[in-house]
């Protein structure tokens, strides 16, 4: 089972199990997911969809009968959905991982075997002013007066709720903390700067940098994070374990914007936009975000095979396509 299997990384996962002919069954309320993700795949004998919303204690139940693994990918996502909707941010983040949790207890309870994977995020580390983030690091936010703290607050509640029935009942549990992961149908919508970006140097319109674009991220293909976590999936070592997954590679935002120009042959500009005028007041951003990668490494060798040169030309040929 795959909840927010219609998302970006959720489909690519889905058709990464259906090819190994493994039975999947998707859960998705399509907030933030979206049907055209999976049209390639929506004939396929061993796919499930089910349109529902796993804050359903009565659904939760009823789907995780019979899985003997759980991907639990569904979650607020995006800067910008988090600086507008903090409530719901909170909520979908924090009550859906309570109800699974308290099913797979049940069935552990009951001598069955499953296997699950929860999706966390870099957000947890907050602002720690580290070079280098390792999974034992503290976490550091902000005030409770930035909304956008409100997002790594609530992933690491879920982290240490899975902690904690991995201490207490023994689940077979792997938390995974997902870098900036970019590629194909990914959306801008949400905030996601890639997409957002490809996008503009496509259709010649300027390309907007928060702030001064001195920022540094990672940003790692959908594909080698997807065949990561299905590598974690089968490891034992990295049950009870949270592991970064993405690419510990730099780049700073402004480096980004210039490579898409670049590689997507585009005359636009760069426009620098503060962070009042892309969201509010409140928003506070990280400068850095880079993780060790020696856990994952120990476990299941590099992730990473795809270059960001490779990653924007694959972003920039779906997004071509999808246009066609």
């Amino acid at each position: 089972m795959i909840t927010g299997g219609a998302g970006f990384i959720g489909s690519h996962l889905t058709e990464l199990l259906l090819s190994r002919n493994h039975h999947v069954t998707i859960v998705d309320d399509l907030s933030t997911g979206t049907p055209t993700n999976l049209k390639h795949l929506e004939s396929h004998s061993q796919l499930t969809f089910i349109h529902g919303d796993i804050g359903s204690e009565e659904l939760i139940k009823e789907v995780i009968q019979g899985k003997d693994q759980v991907y639990h990918l569904a979650a607020a996502v995006g800067v910008a959905l988090i600086a507008k909707q903090p409530i719901e941010t909170i909520e979908r983040n924090i009550y859906p991982t309570q109800l699974l949790l308290a099913a797979l207890r049940q069935r552990i309870e009951r001598g069955e075997k499953v296997t699950t994977f929860f999706s966390s995020t870099s957000e947890v580390y907050g602002k720690n002013p580290k070079e280098v983030w390792t999974e034992e690091d503290d976490l550091v936010f902000g005030s409770t007066t930035r909304p956008r703290w409100s997002y790594g607050v609530s992933k690491a509640i879920d982290e240490f709720l899975a902690l904690a029935c991995v201490k207490e009942y023994n689940l077979p549990i792997v938390i995974g903390r997902f870098f900036n992961v970019v590629g194909p149908r990914q959306t801008g919508a949400y905030g996601m700067v890639l997409p957002r970006f490809v996008q503009a140097a496509l259709s010649g319109k300027p390309l907007r940098v928060h702030d001064d674009g001195q920022q540094i991220r990672c940003f790692s293909h959908v594909h080698d994070v997807i065949q990561a976590i299905t590598q974690l999936m089968e490891t034992p070592e990295a049950y009870g374990k949270v592991i970064n997954i993405g690419s510990d590679a730099p780049v700073s935002i402004l480096e980004l914007a210039q490579k898409v120009i670049a590689i997507c042959e585009s005359d636009s500009t760069i426009e620098f936009q503060t962070y009042t005028e892309a969201y509010d007041e409140s928003f506070e951003d990280i400068r850095r975000r880079v993780p060790d990668l020696s856990r994952i490494r120990e476990m299941i060798g590099d992730p990473n095979h795809y270059d960001i040169d490779q990653i924007i030309r694959d972003v920039r040929d779906a997004i071509s396509e999808s246009a066609q």
